[in-house]
């Protein structure tokens, strides 16, 4: 056992960690850091003032790294950090977990608070886990039947999509999580229009509930590393000053549950109106059994 002050921050998830410089990690401190991560889902270090060149090392002790698909940097020049700055319109005032528009989204992220406003900007985290074993027996049985459509609406490109179960299973730990988000989640594949809407606002709003949250301040030179497959997070609009962050995103793998147990709901016109999703998304499956 590591010789750390490890401090848990909420009941649901998120830990801060003290007693390590992060720019000298050994093989060890890394296993210990990703059991770590199994744990709390969300660990913050503070006080580290990582270069870039020490932030993208640490990053690829844990895997490939990739930049961000659509997204440009405001200042800094470098493929495998993504930046956001607060005056360019960087603020994530969205839950979401980062980039399920793609068949294998992120896996980790970690972030380096670069400057911070004096008050507010604080990042809130949700447990997808407990909010999946908080839902009634019923409901998480049908949840794990279906799956749902992601897109990069957000990011004005649409047309990249992917289908992933709507409750994921960690390849660690074996929890089910509630994977999906309000971002980049556009329906449910084997329902129509109206009960998908009805579904996702409903579990998209359940997962905000207080209860399976973390709010996090942050100090700058402080870095936070997150597991994308168990969580979302939320940055608080509520400042203005400048905020810029650097993260570098761990490549990822293809999320997998138990399977839809019915086939994809494809509106033909005669039920009712076709909406922009129903042609979305049987675009999408015919473009996969063409491949």
């Amino acid at each position: 056992m590591k010789n750390w002050d490890i401090n848990r921050l909420s009941g649901a998830l998120g830990a801060e960690v003290q007693g390590i410089d992060l720019a000298t990690v050994s093989s060890s401190d890394i296993a210990e850091i990703r059991r770590l991560l199994d744990e709390h889902m969300v660990l913050f270090f503070p006080r580290q003032h990582l270069s870039v060149e020490e932030h993208v090392a640490l990053g690829r002790h844990f895997g490939e790294l990739e930049g961000h698909p659509n997204l440009k940097n405001p200042y800094l020049d470098h493929p495998e950090v993504f930046e956001l700055a607060a005056s360019n319109g960087g603020i994530a005032d969205e839950w979401h977990t980062d980039l399920t528009f793609q068949e294998q989204p992120s896996l980790m992220s970690i972030l380096n608070m670069v400057k911070c406003p004096e008050t507010g900007g604080d990042t809130m985290w949700a447990n997808l886990c407990d909010a999946f074993d908080a839902l009634s027996p019923p409901m998480q049985e049908l949840c794990a039947g279906v799956t749902a459509l992601h897109d990069a609406l957000p990011h004005n490109h649409p047309e990249q999509m992917a289908i992933h179960p709507v409750i994921r299973i960690h390849p660690e730990t074996g929890r089910k999580a509630l994977y999906v988000n309000e971002h980049f989640t556009r329906r449910i594949v084997e329902m129509n229009a109206p009960e998908s809407a009805a579904l996702l606002d409903f579990l998209t709003g359940w997962v905000q509930n207080p209860r399976f949250t973390v709010r996090y301040r942050w100090s700058e030179g402080a870095i936070g590393i997150w597991d994308n497959r168990c969580t979302q997070h939320y940055v608080l609009n509520d400042f203005s000053e400048e905020r810029v962050i650097q993260r570098v995103t761990v490549v990822g793998d293809q999320p997998t549950g138990e399977g839809a147990r019915w086939p994809a709901w494809l509106n033909d016109g005669r039920r009712s109106a076709v909406s922009r999703h129903d042609r979305q998304l049987a675009l999408f499956l015919k473009s996969r059994n063409q491949d």
